[in-house]
């Protein structure tokens, strides 16, 4: 049983403590049962969800543009002259046209900086909350959009770049944990998953402005990396208007404040167990004063192995290789300029749809079953994919057959289907709800820093990879796949439906293999005066 806070009232002392809490000398037992919280899904939580979302809209715009401008000749002609040369040249190894370290840094480096940014974005979203986290990220995204659209020279460019991924860290520290901790319990997956579907938005609507810009002579490539600059304006001005977390009020002592938006977002009166429950959870954040030398404890270790693996495994599945150079992809096996950005149109718009599937499905089939699934879908994608480029598409010569090479499209929108429900929206998803309260901003950190630091490896040598690899990239691939549904059969629990303040002790203390860490936990009953 959870006790609610005995508030200080108007004549307990100074204005400073107003909003602090004072809780009586209790057992605070952390109990397996199931605890459902009164609420309901508000029409000012969904637009809440849907502003936050816009840095998902930003990251997957900035993920889609770089794969298109860099196809540009117009582009090309002023930073790359040497991979313009390289691309039309008539008997150039097919598989190693755009083989080029600096063209792959304009991609990869903003993932450079979104590492690095990460953790920073990690103390302030734990200071100043999410929300002012998010309008930092807006900035950052403006300022870069400004240097890559205006850019007249590689390094301004660069820079730019550089800029999007203090954004791209700021985001994606900041957007996940927002969206789980504003979510009821029972639509926590649909609504975190809403991240990914603005991220799969993004690289659509950037494959279809890569499109129609693409014969736009000589500034087409500018007006693509222009129009990032109205998802940032978006996310900028949005995120004005929303509310900040409860838990993150409650965390920095405004708690009359929390329960307040606690009792807005879940258009209920009644929030005394859900309130009395993030209570708990920050009573015990605030015994851990180093959250970071926490993470390195046993206990935490189960939260902090499962975060990182599912970043990498989620680079390694090979789907940013695909997202960033499709239209590169698709030109190496046959396809014209405008075929293949048509044809990135298409994966994009499968992207998206799969995404919607697995809002509607994540809450209901659970976690697992997802991830499992797709692993067997990508898996037999990329082995055809592989077969079909090393029989067919030759080093120098001839390109694929127009049939063949359709056939590609089609197994490559499979692949990105089977990614689409599974491992984009689910790899940011679980590390967002499994770290308890004192490690979730330190733990998350940990999660996005690994997305980015693999992400920016795959961008930088997918490139160089397919020129020495040639179709052996994707048995490559489909290796690592092998060993992703082994990890997840075997060491990932289901977290459906689980109160995000509850993990430990209806998953971490269940799961057959991870409970032996659980021994030393410091977060048992706890008797807080």
């Amino acid at each position: 049983m959870l006790f609610r806070p005995h508030q200080a009232g108007a004549g307990s002392g100074g204005d400073d403590n107003d909003d602090e809490w004072k809780m009586p000398a209790v057992v605070v037992s952390g109990s397996g049962e199931n605890q459902e919280f009164e609420g309901r899904i508000t029409v000012y939580v969904i637009v809440c969800v849907i502003i936050a979302a816009f840095g998902g809209l930003m990251f997957g715009y900035d993920i889609g543009i770089s794969g298109g401008v860099t196809s540009m000749d117009d582009f090309l002609k002023k930073f790359f002259p040497a991979v313009f040369e390289k691309k039309h040249h008539a008997l150039e190894n097919n598989y190693c046209k755009y083989d080029n370290q600096f063209l792959q840094l304009f991609t990869s480096c903003l993932y450079l900086a979104a590492l690095i940014a990460s953790f920073v974005a990690s103390k302030v979203c734990s200071k100043y909350g999410r929300k002012l986290t998010m309008q930092i990220a807006s900035i950052f995204f403006i300022i870069g959009v400004i240097l890559t659209a205006g850019g007249i020279n590689i390094e301004m460019i660069i820079f730019g770049r550089i800029f999007l991924g203090f954004g791209v860290g700021f985001a994606n520290q900041a957007v996940p944990l927002f969206l789980s901790e504003i979510a009821p319990p029972n639509l926590r997956g649909a609504l975190n998953i809403s991240f990914q579907l603005f991220i799969t938005i993004g690289i659509l609507v950037s494959n279809l402005i890569n499109y129609f810009t693409t014969n736009v002579h000589p500034h087409g490539w500018r007006i693509s990396l222009g129009i990032a600059g109205v998802p940032a304006l978006m996310l900028c001005l949005g995120s004005i208007l929303i509310c900040e977390t409860p838990t993150s009020l409650i965390e920095r002592h405004k708690v009359e404040e929390g329960r307040k938006v606690l009792g807005k977002i879940r258009g209920v009166e009644n929030v005394d167990d859900e309130f009395d429950s993030i209570i708990h959870a920050c009573e015990m954040a605030k015994q851990v004063k180093d959250p970071f030398r926490k993470l390195m404890k046993p206990v935490s270790r189960p939260q902090l192995v499962i975060s990182i693996c599912l970043q990498i495994f989620q680079q390694f599945t090979g789907i940013n290789a695909i997202m960033f150079y499709a239209p590169v992809l698709f030109q190496t096996v046959g396809f014209g300029n405008d075929a293949a950005l048509l044809s990135s149109v298409i994966t994009g718009l499968v992207n998206v749809f799969s995404t919607v599937v697995s809002i509607y499905v994540v809450d209901r089939a659970g976690r697992r079953i997802l991830l499992l699934e797709a692993c067997v879908q990508m898996f037999i994608s990329q082995v055809i994919i592989g077969i079909i480029l090393f029989k067919e598409l030759k080093t120098t010569g001839d390109n694929l057959s127009k049939g063949e090479a359709i056939f590609v499209v089609i197994l490559v929108c499979t692949f990105v289907m089977g990614f689409a429900w599974s491992w984009g929206p689910l790899g940011w998803l679980i590390p967002s709800e499994i770290f308890p309260l004192e490690t979730r901003s330190a733990g998350f950190a940990f999660a996005v820093s690994t997305n980015m630091l693999f992400t920016f490896i795959i961008g930088q040598a997918f490139l160089s990879m397919l020129c020495q690899m040639q179709a052996g990239i994707f048995f490559f691939f489909a290796a690592w796949v092998i060993i992703m549904g082994a990890f997840t059969w075997f060491l990932l629990p289901e977290t459906k439906g689980v109160p995000v303040d509850a993990m430990v002790d209806k998953v971490w203390k269940q799961h057959w293999f991870w409970r032996s860490f659980m021994i030393e936990d410091d977060r048992p009953d706890v008797k807080v005066v």
